[in-house]
């Protein structure tokens, strides 16, 4: 990548960042349900997780399309590169710089540290592709979580202004574990699998797959967690009587 090519990538993530916060404006027109509306805390949440359902619908699907225009780009994954997908991984760094922004301004980065946590490690990851051109592949795949974060955000959204739709929210709960496994669990399986067996463990390969390895035992977190709060209640610990007014969990 010569030094032109990466003065625009960093255009490209800058006018990213800029079109969240414009979405992040917009949302702020989106009526709230009075669920939302009582709970002050419940505010910023409710427009951060919009912004965040927009990037999951628009990184999802462009991640589906771009595996779907180029499929041989899953016959090498260190090296393989195509257009659509470094401007995603461009357009999702923006995303998750301006969500790292957002949540430290709104002063809650307390209660959605993980947040920041997996913000940190998806802008140094998706930097170092930028800059090399390589992993972009699996950068693409990585990024097919955006579809099942789509009802994820259904979900959260859903808990949030108590909508008085039981079927909805078990209609919802159903098809998120099913697309949680296709297209959170299985890619990422997929991955780990392909860098502890033939990514080299040195430089950015050790880097990308240190950053890969924390993420496995996140997911799995995550996973036990919306186990446990849908289909299990009875083993969830206290969480009785929890206020997480403004708290952004990844999952609760």
């Amino acid at each position: 990548m010569g030094p032109g090519w990466r003065a625009a990538s960093a255009a490209l993530v800058g006018g990213s960042v800029a079109i969240f916060g414009a979405l992040r404006r917009l949302a702020l027109a989106v009526p709230q349900p009075a669920a939302v509306r009582s709970r002050p805390g419940r505010v910023w949440r409710w427009r951060n997780l919009l912004v965040s359902f927009a990037h999951s619908v628009l990184a999802g699907l462009w991640a589906l399309f771009s595996l779907w225009h180029s499929p041989e780009l899953l016959s090498d994954i260190q090296d393989g590169y195509s257009v659509s997908g470094h401007l995603l991984v461009c357009f999702s760094s923006g995303y998750f710089i301006h969500d790292t922004l957002d949540i430290v301004f709104n002063h809650q980065s307390r209660s959605s540290w993980e947040y920041l946590v997996h913000h940190a490690m998806a802008i140094s990851a998706f930097v170092s592709l930028i800059v090399t051109g390589r992993f972009l592949v699996a950068a693409v795949l990585l990024l097919l979580v955006e579809v099942s974060n789509i009802f994820l955000t259904v979900r959260m959204l859903l808990k949030m202004s108590n909508v008085p739709s039981p079927a909805l929210y078990e209609a919802n709960k159903y098809i998120n574990l099913v697309v949680y496994f296709a297209f959170r669990l299985a890619p990422q399986a997929y991955l780990t699998w392909y860098f502890l067996r033939y990514v080299e463990v040195q430089g950015q390969g050790a880097f990308l797959t240190a950053n890969l390895l924390l993420l496995d035992a996140m997911i799995l977190m995550y996973f036990s967690r919306l186990l446990r709060s849908d289909f299990f209640p009875s083993l969830r610990k206290g969480s009785a009587g929890r206020d997480v007014d403004g708290e952004k969990f990844l999952i609760d």
